[in-house]
């Protein structure tokens, strides 16, 4: 089969190229502080790269994708078919029956299998979920064996369908869940009793049209307050939407959390941004 040269500009560095672009063998040249990956590729797999991520929005800028010589057209039609038949097979959102859900939370719910991965990533650590919605995060970090001392959330329904699904997974023993305003309880520690921490994290929204408005942290009140809270913490941890600037946040570090389902294994599902707190 022909053979075509594809490059993908504005990586960023911290992110594997095998991770998001797929087989390669890809080679990396520095662009300015990004990244611009380069692999000669059979049709069908420069087609996918082309339809998947040309002018998608990452860490902060869209990324380019350049292909030469240029595809044909019924190569694109057929990539943009497998893409979207393989979209219908994404990482679930909870796995065991008897969960409940709102219509926030069935479109911002974490996927069980990348809050137990947070959960993995915290190492056991006592956790505060400051805004834990529906639970998910939490049950994650729980399940996990990480000690989540408080996980607050400023809806009445939502902290209800939390504590619920909580009891499914059976973790409703290793969470406080807390109704009222995160930012305000954090912000009166004596509000909290005696309840502290390690990690501070925030799952704020982003709003459907994150691709489109690229949000940023005045966009997140509960990141913005967060983050003047970190000096009670040893850590802040974040989780973002893909399009987020880490420019906005310039001493935190950033990783990219991947789906786990074959349909979005190479999909960047969120940013997990971590900020060195002062405790």
């Amino acid at each position: 089969m022909a053979e075509y040269n594809v490059s993908v500009g504005n990586l960023p560095a911290w992110i594997e190229p095998d991770e998001l672009l797929g087989p390669g063998p890809w080679v990396r040249d520095d662009d300015r502080g990004r990244v611009r990956a380069r692999a000669q590729l059979e049709v069908d797999a420069a087609a996918d790269l082309v339809t998947r991520l040309r002018a998608l929005p990452l860490a902060g800028r869209f990324l380019t994708v350049e292909c030469s010589p240029q595809l044909s057209r019924a190569a694109l039609r057929r990539a943009k078919a497998h893409d979207l038949e393989r979209r219908r097979e994404t990482t679930p959102g909870f796995r065991r029956p008897g969960t409940r859900l709102d219509q926030e939370g069935r479109f911002s719910l974490t996927p069980e299998a990348l809050a137990l991965e947070l959960g993995r990533r915290a190492r056991g650590r006592s956790i505060i979920d400051a805004g834990c919605g529906v639970g998910g995060n939490a049950i994650g970090f729980a399940r996990a064996g990480c000690n989540v001392v408080a996980a607050i959330e400023r809806s009445e329904t939502r902290i209800r369908l939390a504590r619920h699904n909580a009891r499914v997974y059976r973790v409703d023993d290793r969470i406080r869940f807390i109704h009222g305003n995160a930012l305000a309880l954090l912000a009166e520690p004596e509000r909290l009793g005696a309840l502290k921490a390690s990690i501070l994290f925030v799952d704020p929204p982003w709003g459907r049209d994150w691709a489109r408005d690229l949000p940023g942290i005045r966009d997140m009140p509960l990141l913005y307050g967060a983050v003047k809270l970190r000096a009670r913490f040893d850590e802040v941890w974040a989780k973002l939407p893909p399009s987020f600037d880490p420019a906005e946040l310039p001493d935190a570090s950033f990783s990219a959390i991947f789906g786990a389902s074959r349909g979005d294994r190479q999909r960047v599902k969120f940013l997990l941004a971590r900020l060195p707190g002062g405790a």
